[in-house]
């Protein structure tokens, strides 16, 4: 559940990056600042932030990384605020590649885990405009508020339909998952399929309609269940399509 920017400074800057970063307990202001490598996998950068008394602080680092598949430059960090430390990566869109912008997106890492859904109680409603919804979903440990916004990067047939987004303290949007328009092969009944990013891995659970809601603008969300339905590929839900 994290959101940001970096834009790379002028070169006679002392941070070669400077940006923010989000979550929905926190807002803070990052730079990062080049290091002595002392081996070829150590880090490239140190990460800092200014702390509540005014004082520069160290909460992490990062490495210039460069895709498997893609060949595209991006930015690894590992930071620790506080909270725990948590990893995300700041990649860039295909139009900022395009327009040789500096400006990158910070995106969570993918988890490799997958959370099991157990009791969920959650909710969706289609907005009347900007083809969104709006909803919730919650357990005994977490409450999320989200919003559902039409991906405009996709691309292709498995690319996510929707990204899901909360809002950190301050109102900045943060992206936590993805979603996909489906069709039960069975009833012929359309569902949303939703993938979230938790601490505790990927929660995968679907929007559903009943008997009552159907035809109407409400969905009931409930623990994924696998079927022989066909499901989206969600292999790469949190990656923005670049």
């Amino acid at each position: 559940m994290f959101a940001g920017t970096l834009t790379k400074t002028a070169d006679t800057a002392a941070a070669v990056f400077t940006g923010t970063i989000h979550n929905t307990k926190f807002d803070v202001a990052i730079q990062l600042e080049t290091r002595p490598k002392m081996s070829e996998r150590s880090p490239d950068f140190d990460v800092t932030a200014v702390n509540k008394s005014g004082r520069k602080v160290r909460i992490g680092t990062a490495w210039n990384e460069t895709g498997n598949t893609s060949g595209n430059p991006y930015i690894s960090m590992q930071l620790d605020v506080g909270l725990g430390p948590f990893r995300v990566n700041a990649v860039q869109t295909q139009e900022a590649r395009k327009a040789k912008s500096e400006d990158f997106e910070i995106i969570p890492l993918v988890s490799n885990g997958t959370m099991k859904s157990g009791s969920i109680s959650g909710e969706l409603t289609a907005m009347d405009a900007d083809n969104a919804f709006a909803g919730y979903i919650a357990n005994m440990i977490f409450d999320l508020d989200f919003m559902l916004i039409e991906n405009d990067y996709k691309t292709e047939e498995t690319h996510p339909d929707y990204r899901i987004e909360v809002s950190s303290p301050k109102g900045q949007a943060i992206r936590l998952g993805s979603a996909w328009m489906a069709k039960s092969t069975r009833t012929g009944n359309e569902y949303l399929s939703l993938l979230i990013n938790t601490p505790d891995g990927d929660l995968r659970v679907n929007a559903v309609q009943n008997e009552e809601q159907r035809g109407g603008q409400t969905f009931s969300i409930i623990p994924f269940v696998q079927s022989d339905d066909q499901q989206p590929d969600a292999s790469g839900g949190l990656s923005l399509v670049a």
